[in-house]
């Protein structure tokens, strides 16, 4: 019996790291909301400079990430408020699971009613005006229940898609999810491949799909013309989550890199990742 313990204590100590049964398979995502705090994030909340967190709108407590209006004085008057990530990303999976909760503040726009979303692709915030209304970006677009309407749909601030060979121009495009009423927590999910590609989930359904992300169109106001080429290509941009006038809470905020080492025989070879970095590879 001691022998046969002995073999086995050898065999696994002779088996390389990134061979381990199962080891190359497991997804490792990176919590970008610490539960605490917003460390790595940075506010930018129209009609204010970067950075400053007018009114306490973004704030935690109770481990829970919210977007709030109570100390606000007087109408929401156009105050669309983004929290950005500090980092860019390119080829990633973005995880959120949210809800809305409350009344909606007192002078904000009817179309923001349970209204908010998941920036990707987007403008660093150090590059927003202070008047600009939202980033240039994609919108994976949460809307919570009480209407008839579909959640993880695609708006356009500032930028196109492509959808079935065709140039989409068109400022929101809705999703096939089911209609989600109350105030349930959703998980709403984008997988990202650079500007080639992008899926959107909810509960883990595939609800949307599209391609060539890239700049075009209207529907931002008060934006630096130096930051944005019409017709190029988004390969990479901050991620940036909604504060439009609803009160709505994010208990959980997650990254998954897609860009990586693909090489089998390194440690850290992982078989998710979409995107080659073979200078992230180590060997034991």
């Amino acid at each position: 019996m001691m022998r046969t313990c002995v073999a086995a204590l050898l065999v696994v100590w002779l088996v390389p790291a990134g061979a381990i049964a199962g080891d190359s398979d497991t997804e490792e995502w990176i919590p970008l909301f610490n539960g605490k705090n917003l460390d790595g994030w940075v506010p930018k909340i129209t009609g204010f400079e970067v950075g400053d967190n007018h009114a306490d709108t973004f704030r935690v407590e109770g481990g829970v990430l919210k977007m709030s209006y109570d100390k606000y004085e007087g109408d929401f008057d156009g105050r669309f408020g983004h929290l950005f990530t500090e980092k860019v990303y390119s080829y990633y999976r973005i995880r959120v699971e949210y809800r809305f909760v409350g009344e909606q503040a007192p002078g904000g726009p009817e179309w923001a009613f349970r209204n908010s979303g998941i920036m990707i692709h987007g403008q660093p915030a150090e590059t927003m005006k202070k008047d600009q209304d939202f980033p240039i970006s994609i919108e994976v677009q949460l809307l919570g229940g009480e209407r008839d309407r579909t959640t993880g749909n695609l708006c356009t601030p500032g930028t196109n898609v492509v959808m079935g060979d065709k140039l989409v121009t068109e400022h929101c495009v809705s999703s096939s999810s089911r209609i989600l009423t109350g105030d349930q927590w959703v998980t709403a999910e984008a997988i990202v491949h650079g500007a080639a590609s992008v899926r959107h989930l909810i509960n883990g359904e595939e609800v949307l799909a599209y391609e060539m992300s890239q700049m075009g169109g209207g529907n931002v106001a008060g934006f630096d013309p130096a930051v944005w080429t019409d017709g190029q290509l988004i390969e990479e941009g901050s991620i940036s989550l909604q504060a439009e006038s609803h009160p709505v809470e994010f208990r959980k905020v997650e990254l998954l890199p897609l860009v990586g080492c693909t090489d089998p025989k390194a440690s850290n070879y992982k078989t998710y990742y979409v995107k080659p970095d073979l200078g992230r590879c180590t060997y034991d």
